[in-house]
Parts: C-alpha cells; sequence; structure tokens
C-alpha cells in the first residue's frame, strides 16, 4: 500500500519522536539499525522529512534528528505520507489502472473508493505522538 520509502519514513518518525519524548537526538546510524533500513537510503528518507519540517536536524559531533516535543501531538500520519509519496495513495486504481475514474471505473473501483476514504481518515486522525507514546509502553513494536 505505502512505498517502501513511506514505510521507513513512518518507522523512522515514530522512533525520532519517541527519541524525541526522552529529550534525546538519534543519529542516522541508529534510526537506520533501528528500522532496519540501508543508511544511505534512511538518509534519503530524512532528508524529504526535514524538508518537509516533519523531524529537525543538527549537524556536528552533537547533531542527529528531533522532533520538538511540543510539536508531536500535531504531527499526523497523513503528513508523512505525504512529504513521502504524495497523495496518489487516496487517487490511484486499486488497480493499478491509469484511466480509473468516476466516469470509467475499474472493477473495484467502489468498493476500493470506501476503502480509500476510511485510509484517509485514519491517516488524517492518527498522530505520532499516539503511535510514539505506544511503542515506549509496549503496545507496539517497530521491529518484526
Amino acid at each position: 500500500m505505502f512505498s517502501k520509502a513511506c514505510e521507513y519514513g513512518i518507522k523512522a518518525a515514530i522512533y525520532i519522536a519517541l527519541q524525541s519524548l526522552q529529550g534525546r537526538r538519534t543519529s542516522l546510524k541508529d534510526i537506520a539499525r533501528e528500522i532496519n533500513s540501508p543508511e544511505a537510503f534512511t538518509a534519503k528518507i530524512l532528508q524529504q522529512l526535514a524538508k518537509s519540517k516533519i523531524v529537525d536536524s543538527t549537524k556536528g559531533p552533537s547533531g542527529g534528528f528531533q522532533i520538538e516535543p511540543h510539536n508531536i501531538d500535531k504531527i499526523k500520519l497523513s503528513q508523512i505520507v505525504y512529504a513521502l509519496d504524495g497523495d496518489s495513495i487516496y487517487n490511484g486504481c486499486g488497480l493499478g489502472l491509469e484511466e480509473c475514474n468516476a466516469d470509467q471505473p475499474c472493477p473495484m473501483h467502489d468498493k476500493f473508493a470506501s476503502i480509500r476514504d476510511e485510509l484517509k481518515a485514519m491517516l488524517q486522525s492518527t498522530t505520532l505522538f499516539e503511535l510514539a507514546t505506544g511503542l515506549e509502553v509496549g503496545l507496539t513494536y517497530l521491529k518484526r
């Protein structure tokens, strides 16, 4: 459903949020290890998240990635998905057809439209804080 970059981006943002809630910056190396992603790929993803102002990046020996704690409960999953995948998840055809729309629907168009609407509502209502605190208390996990 999400691109690999988006999956890693969501995991990275959750991990950075958790570290930030504990008053710590985290390094690229630690993030890549924690989310099981190649460092170079993770760096590109984090660069996009920083450009979209979802994460903050500080260079230098005491640098790393963080999210201001007062912003963690304001960041929605939809912002992360949009920063990495755009809005294609809300508009694309369930079968991957280029010409699928209400006037020329694919066989799954109407059923997939309701799923897309539910997904959009979930992404727009779920905060990074909610996911990070679930991870913190052991209710959710980032690794397989």
